[in-house]
């Protein structure tokens, strides 16, 4: 059974690197290396950046495939609408256990992400820099990445810069659970719809994208368009960064080409000759068989012509020893655990569907079969966020990727093999065994004014416990990173006011060596505002 796969894989490129540029000569571009290796960076103005991301097709590489350029020109003009400097959120949350991609470049090349977002920051007039992460590693990364640029969140900076960190979940990764998080909240979808480009972090319009797109952003206004273009197919330019697992040999992470072959991508991983189903775009996505994974190249269109899907770029094949339905239903039921619990289509519906897949493979026959097409039928369309959405499309293609085995399985009791785990997921006790940072603060109680109302305990209980005497007891350790907003809450939701954070003591920040590829901040004039 595959074990979870590492923060960093093994990373491999197809034809010329671009976004892994310079990862054969160190394991982490710090900012003088990143300089080195890409070269300076000049601003562009908001009109400028918007025609070179439609210039070079840019879409977010985080699953939706959203345009940059009409989500860049939507930001700017509810800015400029409603008089509000916007914000720019980096989204690295990256909890599905299939994906590692964002995750190599968060830890390798992170000065390449914040230039592309510093790009975008300049062109808006933003003055706000959010980077949410959801693993260890990254964290460290990307606050060492600002530190080496001088940024951070200190009043008086024309650009202030922060980390927040998210769970390891799938639906943390959510927009609309990262602007939750960056706001002081849990990392949850808030239960409705609202447009980030609109009222997003503060309330302010945000530009929130993938941490690949500002990557390939960077890259575009390094290069240009027309050279950008020079790599890839003509309607999907520049390359794609792919996480590559399941049944392979060697897991890696590589950047290709767009129309690079998808079977030259599986072998260059150790993939079965002829695997039974291939997972296209992770566990959101859809599967194809073996003659569409030999069929198609990597792109968008291309992909979706043969019933798959890029999503996210992660690709899964599975060999013929191991039984597909077996698989799916290890995912299905990490995805219904995954439920954000706050509405029914995800609360009620992806459990009811995980377990009426589960009676199909232990012999309930047509009858459930027949409900389990109901059940996921009724999920769709009704979630309060992407979730249930995702999981039911990854149902439905469960269903009608493996024929030959759902007949084996409903008419006779079985397809014969085992199920032997190559789809990786989280290790047992993922759920409690998430690390941080610790922030140097630390919770304090007046105890002349704490009446023991308890809340507090109900709000952070992994830093504050009631003791037999219903008083709370706190931990004595430093409050991680990914804790920090969960503190703050309690500070400001105790009844008596007893509860504070005790702040570390001040620092002087050492000096950092070597100009900044990008200057923060900036006079130029927003995207739309004319002249």
């Amino acid at each position: 059974m595959n074990a979870p796969l590492p923060d960093v894989p093994e990373v491999r490129v197809v034809g010329l690197p671009q976004l892994t540029q310079g990862f054969d000569l160190v394991e982490r571009l710090d900012l003088a290396m990143h300089l080195k290796v890409h070269g300076p960076l000049e601003p562009l103005t908001g009109e400028l950046l918007a025609q070179l991301a439609e210039n070079i097709s840019l879409r977010g590489r985080g699953g939706a495939g959203f345009p940059f350029g009409k989500k860049l020109r939507a930001v700017a003009k509810a800015s400029i609408r409603r008089g509000v400097r916007p914000v720019v959120v980096i989204n690295g949350s990256e909890g599905e256990p299939a994906c590692r991609k964002d995750t190599v470049l968060l830890n390798r090349a992170p000065h390449l992400i914040l230039d592309g977002a510093l790009l975008a920051a300049e062109a808006l007039g933003a003055r706000t820099l959010v980077v949410a992460v959801t693993r260890n590693s990254t964290e460290i990364s990307m606050r060492a990445a600002l530190a080496e640029r001088g940024l951070s969140d200190r009043r008086g900076q024309q650009l202030r810069a922060r980390v927040v960190r998210t769970p390891e979940r799938m639906v943390s990764g959510e927009a609309s659970s990262v602007i939750r998080a960056a706001n002081g909240g849990p990392a949850l979808p808030p239960g409705r719809r609202e447009r980030a480009a609109e009222t997003g972090v503060g309330g302010a319009p945000t530009l929130l994208s993938n941490a690949e797109t500002y990557a390939q952003l960077a890259i575009g206004a390094r290069i240009g368009a027309r050279r950008y273009g020079h790599t890839g197919l003509d309607a999907e330019p520049g390359t794609v960064m792919l996480t590559v697992s399941g049944a392979v040999a060697r897991p890696m992470v590589v950047e290709v080409p767009t129309g690079v072959p998808l079977r030259y991508v599986l072998q260059l991983a150790g993939a079965p000759p002829l695997p039974q189903g291939v997972l296209t775009g992770g566990y959101h996505g859809n599967w194809i068989d073996s003659v569409a994974a030999h069929d198609a190249v990597v792109s968008r269109e291309s992909l979706a012509a043969v019933g798959g899907s890029l999503g996210a770029g992660a690709i899964l094949p599975i060999g013929p020893e191991t039984c597909p339905l077996g698989e799916a239903l290890r995912v299905a039921n990490w995805l219904a655990a995954e439920t954000a619990g706050q509405c029914g289509p995800c609360k009620l519906g992806l459990p009811a569907a995980a377990g009426g897949l589960s009676d199909v493979l232990n012999g309930g026959g047509p009858a459930a079969l027949e409900a389990l097409r109901e059940v996921t039928q009724a999920v769709r369309g009704r979630g309060a966020c992407k979730h249930p959405d995702g999981s039911a499309r990854f149902f439905m293609s469960t269903l009608s990727a493996f024929t030959d085995d759902l007949a084996a399985h409903v008419l006779d009791g079985g397809c014969g093999r085992d199920t032997t785990g190559v789809l990786p997921l989280p290790g047992p006790g993922y759920e409690t065994a998430e690390e941080s940072i610790p922030s140097g603060e630390k919770l304090a109680v007046d105890w002349t004014l704490c009446q023991g109302h308890g809340l507090c305990a109900d709000i952070v209980p992994q830093l504050i416990r009631l003791g037999p005497d219903g008083f709370p007891a706190l931990a004595d350790a430093s409050v991680p990173m990914h804790l920090r907003g969960g503190a703050q809450r309690a500070v400001r939701r105790c009844p008596a006011l007893a509860l504070r954070i005790e702040q570390p003591a001040p620092q002087r920040p050492a000096r950092q060596g070597g100009p900044a590829a990008l200057p923060p901040g900036g006079g130029r004039k927003a995207l739309g505002s004319g002249r």
